[in-house]
C-alpha cells in the first residue's frame, strides 16, 4: 500500500526539499518505489533532481489545473526516483482554483487515481499556507517536519500544529505527524542542542533519532542536479539520510 507523505514546515529555509531530495534517493537504494511531488513554485526539488524547467512537457500544475494523470507528468531521476516536476505558474493557483468546488481536494483525487506503482509519495510542500499546501495535508497519511534548531523554531513549530489540527477537522481526520526532522544540525552550538532537547521534551518519540547535520556536500549537490549520496555517497549527510530512511522503513515494518 502507498504511504503519502507531506514534507512541511511554513517557515523556509528548514531543508524541506533537501529531504525530500535525498530521503527519496535513500529508500531508492533500498529498491523501494519512490515518487516525489514538488508542489512548490520555486520548482527547487525539480531543478535538484536534475530536471530542466525549461524542457518540462507536464507538471503538477497540468495535473492541478488541466486534469493531467500523474503517470503522465512523471520523469525519472538519476538517483533512482520518479519526480512530478513543478513550475512558476503554480504561483497563480490559488486565484485560478478560486471557484472550483473541490480546490482543496484536487491533489488528493490525482493520487487516488494513479497506479499502485509506488511504495511511497513525498509531496515537497511550499513554505506558506496556501491552498497547495492545503492540498498536500489533505493528501497525505502522514507529515515529516523538518526543524532547524534555532531560536523560533518552536515557536514555528507550533503554529504548523495548530494548521494540522485544523486539516484534521475539516479535511483529513486520519492525518498524522511522521516525525519531526532536526536538519542542519550542529552538535558544537549550545543553542542548537537546548532546542534539540525541548523539542524531545515537548514532543518525545515523535522526534526522529536522525539528526541532519550541517554539510557541505549536502549544500553543493542540488547544483549538479543530484541527490548527495550520487555526489558523495561516503559524506555525512548522505550517511545521515540513509540512516533517516531506515527509520522510516522500521516504523513502517513495526
Amino acid at each position: 500500500m502507498t504511504r503519502v507523505i507531506a514534507i512541511t514546515n511554513q517557515k523556509g529555509g528548514v531543508g524541506k526539499t533537501t529531504t525530500g531530495i535525498n530521503l527519496c534517493a535513500s529508500l531508492a537504494k533500498t529498491r523501494r518505489r519512490v515518487l516525489l511531488i514538488d508542489l512548490d513554485p520555486q520548482g527547487n526539488a525539480t531543478t535538484g533532481s536534475g530536471i530542466d524547467r525549461e524542457e518540462v512537457e507536464y507538471s503538477i500544475y497540468d495535473v492541478l489545473l488541466k486534469d493531467k494523470r500523474l503517470d503522465e507528468t512523471c520523469l525519472e531521476t538519476s538517483s533512482g526516483y520518479a519526480i512530478v516536476p513543478s513550475e512558476s505558474g503554480l504561483a497563480g493557483i490559488q486565484v485560478e482554483l478560486s471557484n472550483a468546488e473541490d480546490r482543496d481536494h484536487r491533489l488528493k483525487n490525482a493520487i487516488a487515481a494513479l497506479p499502485d506503482r509506488f511504495d511511497y509519495i513525498f509531496i515537497d510542500c511550499p513554505p506558506a499556507l496556501n491552498v497547495l499546501t492545503i492540498n498536500a495535508l489533505a493528501a497525505a497519511d502522514s507529515v515529516l517536519i523538518p526543524v532547524q534548531c534555532e531560536y523560533y523554531a518552536l515557536e514555528g513549530l507550533s503554529g504548523l500544529l495548530e494548521t494540522i489540527a485544523r486539516i484534521r477537522e475539516g479535511y483529513n481526520p486520519d492525518l498524522k505527524i511522521e516525525g519531526i526532522l532536526r536538519t542542519m544540525f550542529d552538535g558544537r552550538n549550545s543553542l542548537a542542542n537546548e532546542v534539540s532537547d525541548q523539542l524531545h521534551k515537548h514532543f518525545g518519540d515523535t522526534v526522529f533519532r536522525t539528526k541532519i547535520p550541517r554539510n557541505v556536500r549536502l549544500a553543493e549537490a542540488p547544483s549538479y542536479g543530484k541527490a548527495v549520496i550520487e555526489y558523495d555517497p561516503a559524506c555525512a549527510g548522505s550517511q545521515a539520510y540513509l540512516a533517516l530512511a531506515g527509520e522510516l522503513l522500521r516504523e513502517s515494518d513495526g
